[in-house]
């Protein structure tokens, strides 16, 4: 590949990404994705990413650069494929991550397709993580990048082999103060620019409020339960809570009491203590593999069912067509129906899908 689009939040990374392929003597262009409505103003926005603003930063690193600039208007995709998808998988009682919804259907489906459509050779984006091509197999592999505490490949297991093909991570080798400190040596107007840490669309991180704006409905309150089934309490509207929530109850038990499961149905969530949440059997469907074709028989893996916490060993086998398991050595700590199991043998992606 020689002709790439980098896709630029207005943030340091994608920012730095560009900058670094044009210095290898790639043929670089910038774009920016516009996802969703929102006003460019107040604190709020400025730890986000996609607001008016970072349109603005990333059309100046590429103007000092000197690339060509693109925004893409796609609002109603995102809409469709992430932000209904989020709000209609917290009222079913779900736990949802809204980031692996965008990467998938959007910028590594939607603008890939853009950018193909527009003569480019493949995409870029300043995610942490590595891709390499296995000779033995021919298969593209995901893999961990050398900073680990930047590690972003549990939000890339659902690329495919295309998608692995028409993609580079520039960034795979640096960590983030190597990354600050090439963008401050070449002028870039970012380079101390804090990093995104809320949904961008959600910048307050008031889950709730949003969904009740958003779908223009009122979530009426229901029962709290024990493990045993007892009402112990009343709640808030289940799109209140999330798996191994503590805080925020509105009730008080004398002991700490955790948010261990939900019923959108029936209306209830059910609480108990902290060994209430551990599980180590974990079964996910919508699988998407990467480093092998199938699951023939059982695999000794390490897997995370969250962003935030490090993988674990278990085994991995098949539950199903459609569906993966994990049997963890240990227990796990509250895995959630609508995360991410995310499967890794060493520093390369097995592959992942969705908890059920």
């Amino acid at each position: 590949m020689n002709k790439i689009l980098v896709g630029m939040s207005g943030g340091v990374d994608s920012s730095a990404a560009a900058l670094l392929l044009k210095q290898q003597g790639y043929d670089v262009a910038g774009c920016t994705l516009k996802l969703y409505d929102g006003n460019d103003t107040g604190d709020a926005l400025t730890r986000t990413c996609c607001s008016l603003s970072d349109v603005e930063d990333a059309r100046m690193v590429c103007y000092k650069i000197g690339i060509e600039h693109f925004v893409f208007n796609f609002k109603e995709l995102f809409r469709t494929h992430v932000t209904d998808k989020f709000a209609d998988s917290y009222i079913n009682g779900e736990t949802p991550n809204p980031c692996i919804l965008c990467n998938r259907h959007i910028k590594f489906e939607k603008m890939l397709h853009r950018a193909l459509e527009l003569g480019f050779d493949g995409i870029a984006t300043g995610h942490y993580a590595k891709i390499q091509r296995e000779v033995k197999t021919g298969r593209y592999l995901l893999m961990r990048p050398a900073d680990r505490k930047k590690d972003q490949t549990y939000v890339l297991y659902n690329m495919t082999q295309f998608q692995l093909e028409h993609t580079i991570f520039p960034l795979y080798g640096l960590d983030k103060s190597q990354i600050r400190a090439v963008a401050e040596e070449n002028g870039l107007v970012n380079a101390r620019k804090p990093d995104s840490q809320d949904i961008c669309f959600i910048p307050d991180g008031d889950y709730a409020k949003f969904i009740s704006e958003y779908t223009g409905r009122d979530f009426p309150g229901g029962d709290f339960l024990d493990v045993d089934g007892n009402i112990i309490g009343k709640h808030g509207g289940v799109h209140r809570y999330t798996i191994g929530q503590r805080k925020g109850l509105g009730v008080t038990f004398g002991k700490p009491m955790f948010v261990c499961g939900k019923d959108a149905v029936r209306n209830t969530v059910t609480l108990g203590d902290s060994e209430s949440l551990m599980k180590t059997v974990v079964e996910a469907e919508d699988v998407n593999l990467i480093s092998v074709s199938d699951i023939t028989e059982p695999m000794r893996i390490t897997a995370k069912t969250r962003y935030n916490m490090q993988d674990a060993p278990g085994i991995l086998e098949r539950a199903g067509d459609s569906r993966i398991r994990v049997t963890f050595d240990t227990p796990q700590r509250a895995p959630a129906r609508g995360q991410a199991l995310v499967v890794y043998d060493g520093n390369i992606v097995v592959g992942g899908g969705t908890i059920i």
